[in-house]
């Protein structure tokens, strides 16, 4: 055996050098996120692989019955849908797609490895910080669910990653004024990404220019025009062009969704407040014991959207809208309660008695059968068989399904599915950053994760993990940020001036090396 290694040594020591050579030739300013990409896909792959095709649930189904059958609607992302029905007619399934995310996802976090070392976060933190986002079962998981909410997260921390890179130009001292190309191109693509990912998304784009607008002088009307039309195409898409394209527009009692759980609430704990005229309207639309009945879980608004007599609810919009306006006049605070409670996700800490946080979230494979009442052609259709678990790797498959199944125990749901602590950690710890720093403009990182923390307060049917998704991918990335608090106070390069020529230098006390 000792001969053996002899003779192979020699290969060993030259494949080292080979690869010692192939790395010096890899730019200095490039190695910290190409490790970063390869070790996070590889973590990605090993999860796509486990839960090949990926993790289907109701809603995935519901988005493959749109596309497949000819029934557009633009209740759920028009743009995501489009994605998957170029995977389901190119490849015949679903696998395509969610390895497009897993790839998207690892370009993302290697890019936001390199912005935040931009602001004195070195590699050696935030690597570790980026691996544990592919290895962790709830954001690894997510990853390769099909649907819309993935990559809505992807593109919030490519503005993320955006924000903080600019954000350490003003710290280096090299912002002139004016936004890179490269910059500005992936701020577009992140805007527009979370505008037509999620059909809500588009304030959180508003929230985080915003944010933006006093980091960057001399940049404001480029980000301004920028999240303008972002927004106004947007909106455009929604009530003009998906119309005239043959997409058809959501029922209005889906529309109107929240309105009717915030009136299930109210009736539920005071009925007093509805005169004999509103309870025959809203007789006429479900039972008044299914609304006093759903209307005692608040965190939700499925269970009173599956009673409703939806043909006679969408005739009758006009008045129950109304019905909801005296509400609120009457019982402002019943109907912000209600509003809370289902936001409960977004701003509480721990899951309530009622609220099941992340285990809304279905990631193995089991579908509701009441789908298939609503969506009888889904039974026999061939994409239905091809959303079927079929894993790459049963060794693979049971160390993931067990993994996933130990990350849902109860006493850790408010770490592990919750996103709330995770936005207040990323608060505290930008301002401890930023206090340190002596330097405001990195405020500007928590944009992102405040703009989807108030979204998912004011509007949201029921508390899921991954509405919240895209806070915790951040707040784990700021994790990076701790190390950083222990350095001395760092001058702050002076305020840029119109027309100044950027510094060459970087600060003394200021460390930005991988």
């Amino acid at each position: 055996m000792s001969d053996a290694l002899h003779r192979s040594w020699p290969r060993t020591a030259t494949a080292t050098a080979k690869a010692r050579a192939l790395w010096t030739r890899v730019p200095p300013a490039l190695r910290l996120p190409l490790v970063v990409l390869l070790s996070c896909q590889a973590c990605y792959l090993l999860w796509w692989m486990a839960f090949y095709p990926g993790m289907i649930d109701y809603d995935a189904l519901a988005y493959t019955w749109q596309v497949t059958t000819d029934h557009w609607i633009s209740n759920h992302s028009v743009l995501y849908n489009s994605l998957l029905w170029l995977s389901l007619n190119t490849t015949g399934g679903f696998a395509a797609l969610t390895l497009f995310q897993t790839m998207a996802m690892s370009a993302v976090l290697a890019y936001a490895c390199a912005s935040l070392r931009t602001v004195g976060v070195r590699g050696r933190w935030s690597a570790p910080a980026a691996l544990a986002c592919a290895l962790a079962p709830p954001l690894a998981s997510f990853t390769v669910y099909v649907g819309k909410d993935v990559p809505f997260t992807i593109c919030a921390l490519l503005v993320f990653a955006v924000t903080a890179r600019l954000t350490g130009r003003r710290l280096r001292g090299t912002w002139n004024g004016r936004l890179r190309r490269s910059e500005l191109l992936l701020l577009c693509v992140g805007f527009f990404g979370i505008s037509l990912f999620r059909n809500n998304g588009f304030p959180v784009a508003v929230i985080a220019a915003l944010c933006l607008l006093p980091v960057l002088p001399g940049a404001r009307r480029v980000i301004t025009t920028l999240v303008t039309v972002t927004t106004a195409v947007t909106l455009t898409l929604m009530f003009v062009v998906y119309a005239a394209v043959g997409i058809q527009k959501p029922p209005k009692t889906l529309v109107y969704n929240l309105h009717y759980a915030d009136l299930s609430v109210t009736y539920a704990q005071a009925p007093e407040l509805f005169t004999k005229d509103d309870l025959q309207l809203m007789a006429k639309t479900a039972p008044l014991s299914d609304w006093r009945t759903t209307g005692t879980t608040c965190f939700a608004s499925d269970p009173l959207y599956r009673k409703l007599n939806r043909q006679i609810t969408d005739q009758l919009t006009q008045p129950l809208v109304q019905l909801w306006w005296r509400t609120l006049r009457k019982a402002p605070q019943k109907v912000m309660g209600a509003r809370l409670c289902r936001g409960h996700i977004a701003w509480a800490v721990f899951p309530g008695p009622q609220d099941q946080g992340g285990r809304t979230y279905n990631a193995l494979n089991r579908v509701d059968p009441v789908f298939y009442k609503w969506y009888s052609e889904m039974r026999t259709s061939p994409y239905n068989r091809a959303a079927q678990p079929r894993p790459l790797s049963e060794g693979l498959h049971h160390v993931g399904s067990f993994a996933y199944a130990a990350a849902h125990v109860p006493q850790l749901e408010w770490l592990l599915w919750r996103g709330a602590i995770w936005s207040y950690a990323t608060y505290a710890l930008v301002t401890r950053l930023a206090r340190s720093r002596r330097c405001r403009p990195l405020f500007a990182l928590t944009g992102v994760t405040f703009g989807t923390q108030l979204t998912v307060l004011v509007a949201t049917p029921s508390p899921c993990f991954r509405y919240m998704a895209a806070p915790m991918f951040i707040g784990v990335l700021c994790l990076s940020l701790i190390p950083a608090l222990r350095g001395a106070v760092s001058p702050v390069a002076p305020p840029w001036v119109p027309g100044a020529r950027p510094a060459t230098t970087v600060p003394k006390n200021v460390e930005y090396a991988p």
